[in-house]
């Protein structure tokens, strides 16, 4: 009788050893494009649950871009199939707050007291701001750089140790680059996807998408035609040719293109696929007005979804984690997105040394002072606006249409597709 009882015993305990000694909240996370955030998520999200035991993070398929992450999220609201959080590119998060899906992140934000001290300063919480709501807390943003081939630039007779300034002088070396033959090319512009790059043009020109009102488009305005003017001398001068998005990055990595520009997100993948191929090289992308020019910020918000109260907590506290200073000295150093916190930005225990060692790193920081928002389209055509913008763009790339005619075009189709007052 007393073997049995210490078998029951033993059991009893071996059963309270093994029960988990917390109530696990687990919580579901979407992301977009895997390819720059898989190892990201995966080491934030590591880190986040050894210190915060009792939850678990789990992600959900990621989407291909950020176009598809919306779609998907609009698609899933109100069902059991939505996440708890998702991270948005910040031109749709205005899209989600129309819809009323995302959590109000004001009273985590009053009853947390101290955001500042943690890094997110008024200007960084604005970034995910919609009409002085905070739909969530701005986790990668970027602007767009100029990459470059010091090899070819030496060998069309530029210095690379003085890249160009203007796209004068850009649409000019990329000609020289272009006539030294051999299947080499000028220019890559990552015009496709969605209106970010068109937007580096239109602002660094001093212009607006629409007018204050928001009631017409203004990016047919003259900002707008230099704009599309130097896109159409890229094309017809600088030597860029007509080609898909995952083309253009292998032509540059593989060293036939003089300049790419693109967002500085793309700076580790870029460095790790150009390997010892060529001399790569970073500089601030020129504006066609140098005065008044801004740069679109790219990048997303990490969003809050879930109605549970106490997966809200815990919700919480996994996005200030992401977007907090120790996210932050993951996603620079992992992509080449600019850090969206100011305490990583200047702490040597998290990023201030990073920049002195890697100075590729350095064009994208230094932009800094001249991002704002990437324009989110009011209304539930966004996503069509984008498409338009776009269609019209490769018209002008693939020389079927005058600039003026396809911003014209343009301008009116967006027109007929912004909400009636």
């Amino acid at each position: 009788m007393n073997h049995l009882r210490q078998l029951f015993t033993a059991a009893a305990a071996s059963l309270m050893l093994a029960a988990p000694a917390y109530a696990e909240t687990q919580l579901t996370v979407h992301y977009p494009m895997p390819g720059f955030f898989k190892d990201v998520m995966d080491t934030i999200s590591k880190k986040f649950m050894e210190e915060n035991p009792d939850i678990k993070i789990t992600f959900a398929n990621p989407s291909a871009t950020y176009e598809e992450g919306i779609q998907t999220i609009m698609r899933q609201a109100g069902t059991a199939e939505m996440p708890d959080l998702t991270f948005i590119g910040l031109n749709r998060l205005r899209m989600v707050n129309e819809r009323d899906i995302p959590v109000d992140l004001g009273p985590f934000i009053a009853k947390d007291g101290n955001m500042a001290e943690q890094g997110f300063s008024e200007n960084i919480l604005k970034l995910a701001q919609v009409g002085g709501k905070q739909v969530g807390l701005a986790f990668a943003t970027s602007n767009p750089i100029m990459y470059y081939n010091a090899d070819l630039v030496r060998k069309a007779g530029g210095d690379p140790d003085s890249p160009p300034k203007t796209w004068n002088e850009v649409i000019a070396l990329g000609a020289k680059i272009k006539a030294l033959g051999d299947g080499n090319e000028g220019i890559d512009f990552r015009w496709q996807g969605d209106d970010w790059m068109f937007s580096a043009l239109l602002f660094g020109a001093g212009g607006d998408m629409l007018s204050a009102d928001e009631s017409k488009v203004a990016f047919n305005g003259p900002e707008g035609q230099k704009a599309v003017d130097v896109l159409d001398r890229m094309v017809k001068e600088g030597g860029l040719p007509v080609l898909t998005k995952q083309a253009g990055e292998q032509a540059f990595v593989a060293g036939k293109i003089g300049f790419a520009f693109q967002t500085t997100g793309a700076l580790r993948n870029t460095i790790k696929n150009v390997g010892g191929k060529f001399d790569l090289r970073t500089a601030h992308i020129p504006l066609i007005d140098p005065v008044n020019g801004k740069l679109p910020t790219g990048g997303n918000a990490v969003v809050i979804l879930t109605h549970d109260a106490e997966k809200q907590e815990a919700a919480w506290n996994f996005a200030k984690f992401a977007a907090g200073p120790y996210g932050a000295s993951v996603v620079v150093p992992g992509t080449g997105y600019v850090p969206n916190n100011e305490l990583a930005a200047k702490s040597p225990e998290y990023l201030a040394n990073f920049y002195k060692e890697n100075p590729l790193f350095r064009a994208g920081l230094e932009q800094m002072p001249l991002m704002r928002p990437w324009y989110a389209f009011p209304g539930s055509n966004g996503v069509k606006v984008t498409q338009t913008i776009v269609e019209n763009l490769s018209r002008i790339i693939e020389q079927t249409a005058t600039p003026k005619e396809a911003l014209d075009e343009a301008a009116a189709e967006v027109e007929s597709l912004l909400p009636r007052s």
